[in-house]
């Protein structure tokens, strides 16, 4: 992999994985948590986002094609999935959940596969770069290099979801409600524009 290549995977992948924007999100859906429990969460989501686009550099389409799954339907059911959690934290659900000290020691909530890993930083953009990148190689080695770059974005993304604690603990009980409220809809909307990309993308409509 020549330096303009490495540049321009970074760069991709970056943009497309959004680890400053995927933060704030992060701050919002592990609010009230301890610091050990969002550092796992943080750790696990990494881990997870870093197995599936490893799956799909090597594996690519095929994956979902055997399974008679196109990246159109997989970006249609992320939306509707994502909307789903923009909603609880619209009307603050998860809160709501956590009243019972009991219950909130019982049933953490755990974000980190939905929807940090996926698809917030492994959704439909990222895996078809990964493929994309991965198929521009002349060979595995390329490959490696291209999962290389990859996970050079998400020690990244890992580094940035572990400040969230301070960053929190700064803004406060009524700014981390102004953020949650404001991020919910943003969500809400991100999984509106996975949801028509996907239905452009099946050809459905012109």
């Amino acid at each position: 992999m020549d330096l303009a290549f490495f540049v321009t995977a970074f760069a991709t992948l970056f943009v497309i994985m959004d680890p400053i924007g995927v933060t704030p999100i992060f701050i919002a859906l592990t609010r009230g948590e301890d610091d050990a429990h969002r550092r796992a969460v943080a750790i696990r989501g990494c881990v997870v986002a870093a197995v599936v686009l490893s799956l799909f550099a090597f594996l690519g389409e095929e994956l979902l094609g055997t399974i008679g799954i196109g990246m159109p339907a997989f970006r249609i059911a992320g939306g509707v999935v994502l909307f789903l959690t923009a909603l609880d934290m619209l009307f603050e659900r998860r809160t709501k959940r956590r009243s019972s000290s009991a219950e909130a020691d019982e049933d953490k909530p755990d974000p980190s596969v939905f929807p940090i890993a996926i698809p917030l930083l492994a959704g439909p953009g990222s895996i078809t770069s990964i493929i994309l990148l991965s198929g521009q190689g002349d060979g595995w080695l390329d490959t490696l290099a291209v999962l290389g770059v990859m996970a050079l974005v998400l020690v990244i993304a890992l580094a940035l979801l572990l400040t969230a604690g301070p960053i929190e603990r700064g803004l406060g009980v009524t700014g981390i409600t102004v953020v949650t409220r404001l991020l919910g809809m943003i969500l809400a909307a991100l999984s509106v524009q996975f949801v028509i990309d996907g239905l452009l993308a099946s050809g459905l409509y012109p």
